[in-house]
C-alpha cells in the first residue's frame, strides 16, 4: 500500500444517451473541465460511457463501431487540455481474436495517451442483460495504473458480482487482491429497481471486507428506453464500510479523496438519500418517462382519463415528469360509464393544472353495432361489446397522438398485464407503460403516497376508494373476472417474480399463497392464475414498452414463448 499525499478523485454520475455520440462527448468534455476545477487526478465515467448502454445491436453496425472510435480519439485529443487528469472511460473496443469481434472496454487516458485497458470478464446474460451476444470475455486478469504513486485497479461492473463464484467460473478479485492495489474503480451500468442498492451494498462492501480493497463504484444514471439507471454511486474501504454515497436520480460531478487507510468525502459533502420506497419508485418512473419522452423526441403525452385509479397515477406522474402543460388528458365516456368517469377526471386534471378534453363514443359504439349486425347477421354483444369501446378509445388517443404530435402512454398495471385483463389495440395502445411493472395494490399505495407527499389531494378520494371496474358492461366490476387485488398480487408476485423478491418479500407471497392453496376453490383460483398469465404471453408481446421497477419486469427480463403447452 501506498503512504504517499490525498489522491483527490472525481465522480462523473452521467446520464449519456444510447448512439448520441457528439452529445456524450460534450458530456465527458464538461466532466473534464469540473474535475480540472476540483484540481482532481483522476476522472471515472461509467461503463460504455461513450457509447450509452445498452447499445444492443448497433453494436453489429460498422457506422457504429467508427463513431466509437472517433469519440475515443476526440476525447483522447482533448485530455491534452487537462495534462494533470487521468480518465477512466468505457466503450466497445475490436478484438483480433476468436470469438465475438468485441470488447467491453474500460480506458485510462492521460494527456493525450491511452495508458492502459481492461477488458470486462464476466459477461452477464440474464434477465435484462445480454452481454455475451456481442462480446468476448477478458482474459486478461488484473489490470492496474498507477497515479501519483497510488497503485489503482480496476473492474467492470459484473465482474465485481461473483466474488462467491457463483455464476462464472472466474472470480476477478483474486487477481486483484493478489496485485494488492490502493483501492479499485469500478465503472459501471447497473440498473435500478426496488431493493437494488441494498443488494448493491452488501455484494460490494462484502468483497471490499473480506480482501481488504477499497472500492469506488460509480454508476450512470437516466432512462434508456424501459430500464432507468439510479447513479447512487458509492465508495467502500477496506473494512467493508460505506464512507459516502452519491444521490440517486441526478447526475453528479463531484471528488472525494483517497489517502493511506481509504476514502475520505469532501468537506461540503452532504448525503441525500431516498428514505421510502414510494418516493423511491415515484422518482425511478418520473425519470425514466423524462428520458423516454426527449430522446425519442416528444415534448407532450396523452393519456385516456377513466376516472380510475390506474389512468389518475399515470396523469399525475406525468405531469411531475413533463409540467402538467405538456399532459393532455382525455375522457371518452360510454353508455357504461359511471357518472365519476367525467367528474372525477375533472377534479384530478383541476388539481394538477392538466386539460382535459371530452370525447363521447356512445353515438360511435351504437353506430359500430349497427353496421355489424347489419354486415354479419348478428349483434354485437358479450366481449365484443366491451373490447369495442375500448378500442375506440384506443382509436381516439391514436388520432389525437398523430393530430398533435402528443405521445400516449397506457394505464395498464402489472396486475392486469399479467392476466391479460386488458384489450389488444385499446387500452394497450401507447408508446410506454408507467406504471406496468406496479401491481394494482402498489398503484393504491403509490397513488395514496403522492397526496401525502403533495399534503393536498391531488388524486381525489372518490378515485382512491371506488371498486376498481373497466366500465364496459353494466354494474361492471374487476372482481367480477379477478380475484380480490390482495390475493391476485401474492399470487402473481410468487409466479412472475419468485426468488428475486427480496427475502422478506418472497416469504411473505410464499407464506400467502401456501395458505390460500390449502383450500380446495383457493387451489383453483390459483390454477386459473397460471393458465391465464401463460395464455396471455401474446398480449404483453405487442404491448409498449414499461418502464422497469421491479427486479423481474415484463419484457426483456421475462422471456417466455407465445405458443407453448403449460
Amino acid at each position: 500500500m501506498s503512504t504517499c499525499n490525498a489522491l483527490t478523485v472525481a465522480i462523473a454520475q452521467i446520464n449519456p444517451m444510447v448512439g448520441d455520440f457528439a452529445g456524450n462527448l460534450e458530456i465527458a468534455k464538461d466532466a473534464f473541465q469540473k474535475a480540472g476545477e476540483q484540481q482532481a487526478q483522476l476522472l471515472v465515467f461509467p461503463e460504455l460511457s461513450l457509447c450509452g448502454y445498452y447499445p444492443g445491436d448497433l453494436l453489429n453496425e460498422s457506422a457504429f463501431i467508427r463513431k466509437a472510435y472517433e469519440a475515443l480519439a476526440e476525447l483522447t485529443t482533448f485530455s491534452r487540455q487537462y495534462p494533470e487528469i487521468t480518465a477512466i472511460v468505457g466503450m466497445p473496443k475490436t478484438s483480433t481474436g476468436p470469438g465475438k469481434p468485441l470488447y467491453n472496454a474500460l480506458l485510462a487516458i492521460h494527456n493525450g495517451e491511452i495508458i492502459a485497458e481492461y477488458h470486462k470478464q464476466l459477461l452477464p446474460t440474464y434477465n435484462v442483460f445480454d452481454e455475451r451476444r456481442h462480446f468476448e470475455p477478458g482474459q486478461q486478469g488484473a489490470v492496474s495504473i498507477d497515479i501519483d504513486r497510488y497503485k489503482v485497479g480496476l473492474m467492470i461492473c459484473e465482474d465485481g458480482w461473483n466474488d462467491n463464484a457463483d455464476d462464472y467460473p472466474v472470480n476477478p478479485y483474486e487477481a486483484l487482491a493478489e496485485a494488492r492495489p490502493d483501492f479499485v474503480v469500478s465503472i459501471n451500468a447497473s440498473p435500478s429497481n426496488i431493493g437494488k442498492r441494498a443488494q448493491r451494498h452488501k455484494v460490494i462492501c462484502g468483497a471490499a471486507h473480506r480482501h481488504a480493497l477499497p472500492i469506488l463504484y460509480v454508476n450512470q444514471v437516466g432512462g434508456q428506453d424501459s430500464i432507468v439507471f439510479d447513479g447512487a454511486s458509492f465508495a467502500v474501504n477496506a473494512n467493508g464500510e460505506i464512507a459516502l454515497e452519491w444521490p440517486a436520480f441526478q447526475t453528479v460531478i463531484d471528488t472525494l479523496g483517497f489517502v493511506e487507510g481509504g476514502f475520505q468525502p469532501a468537506a461540503q459533502f452532504v448525503e441525500h438519500q431516498i428514505d421510502n420506497d414510494q418516493e423511491f419508485i415515484l422518482q425511478h418512473i418520473v425519470l425514466g418517462l423524462r428520458d423516454y419522452v426527449r430522446r425519442c423526441g416528444f415534448k407532450q403525452v396523452v393519456v385516456g382519463s377513466s376516472g380510475g385509479i390506474d389512468s389518475a397515477l399515470t396523469i399525475a406522474i406525468a405531469a411531475e415528469a413533463l409540467g402538467p402543460e405538456n399532459v393532455i388528458a382525455i375522457t371518452m365516456p360510454s353508455a357504461f360509464s359511471s357518472s365519476g368517469s367525467v367528474s372525477d377526471s375533472q377534479l384530478l386534471c383541476d388539481a394538477l393544472g392538466v386539460p382535459l378534453y371530452s370525447y363521447p363514443i356512445k353515438t360511435l359504439v351504437n353506430d359500430f353495432g349497427t353496421q355489424f349486425q347489419s354486415s354479419f347477421t348478428d349483434e354485437l354483444r358479450g366481449l365484443s361489446l366491451e373490447n369495442l369501446q375500448a378500442r375506440l378509445r384506443g382509436t381516439i388517443l391514436m388520432a389525437y397522438s398523430n393530430h398533435s404530435g402528443a405521445m400516449v402512454l397506457t394505464t395498464g398495471n402489472k396486475s392486469e398485464i399479467s392476466v391479460g385483463y386488458c384489450t389488444l389495440y385499446g387500452d394497450t395502445n401507447g408508446g410506454l407503460g408507467l406504471i406496468g411493472d406496479l401491481y394494482k395494490t402498489e398503484v393504491y399505495r403509490l397513488s395514496a403516497y403522492i397526496n401525502q407527499r403533495a399534503n393536498r389531494e391531488i388524486i381525489p378520494a372518490a378515485i382512491l376508494t371506488k371498486p376498481p371496474s373497466a366500465e364496459l358492461a353494466p354494474d361492471q366490476k374487476d372482481t367480477d373476472s379477478l380475484p380480490p387485488y390482495e390475493v391476485l398480487d401474492e399470487i402473481l408476485k410468487l409466479l412472475i417474480e419468485g426468488k428475486q423478491l427480496a427475502e422478506h418479500e418472497y416469504q411473505q407471497a410464499h407464506d400467502f399463497v401456501a395458505g390460500y392453496r390449502a383450500t380446495a376453490a383457493g387451489e383453483a383460483v390459483y390454477q386459473r392464475i397460471v393458465g391465464m398469465i401463460a395464455r396471455n404471453e401474446y398480449k404483453r408481446r405487442q404491448a409498449p414498452p414499461i418502464i422497469r421497477v421491479r427486479p423481474r419486469a415484463f419484457g426483456a427480463g421475462r422471456q417466455m414463448p407465445i405458443a407453448a403447452k403449460h
